[in-house]
């Protein structure tokens, strides 16, 4: 899938990705190529910098914690997070249902003839 296809979706799929746990970077990308059955592919030079945007803007809360001798950012959803995720839901199904009623269009129904019209 084209990198371009996430444009405009990105903030969802990482708080998506991050609203069962808190996870650290590499672990974000590893989710979100499982989620979507390797179809999305994010660059870390990509989704660091929205992590620390939607950590500023208060979606995301950060914590330092070790792993052995490294130490890793794990990020994890707050509630106004979980809150713009419940209305990313809401504005990707309202797009993607008017999406798909354009490119599969349902055959509309006749419509009934009043009694003493038609043929």
């Amino acid at each position: 899938m084209r990198q371009d296809a996430v444009r405009g979706h990105l903030d969802g799929l990482l708080l998506a990705v991050l609203e069962p746990a808190p996870l650290h970077g590499y672990a974000i990308i590893t989710a979100v190529q499982q989620r979507s059955g390797g179809a999305l592919e994010l660059r870390t030079g990509t989704i660091y910098p929205a992590l620390n945007r939607l950590e500023r803007i208060g979606l995301l809360r950060s914590t330092w914690e070790a792993e052995g001798q490294r130490k890793r950012r794990c990020y994890a959803l707050t509630e106004a997070g979980a809150r713009f995720l419940a209305d990313e839901r809401t504005a990707w199904q309202d797009f993607t249902a008017a999406i798909g009623s354009v490119l599969n269009p349902v055959a509309p129904h006749p419509h009934p003839q009043p009694h003493g019209q038609g043929a």
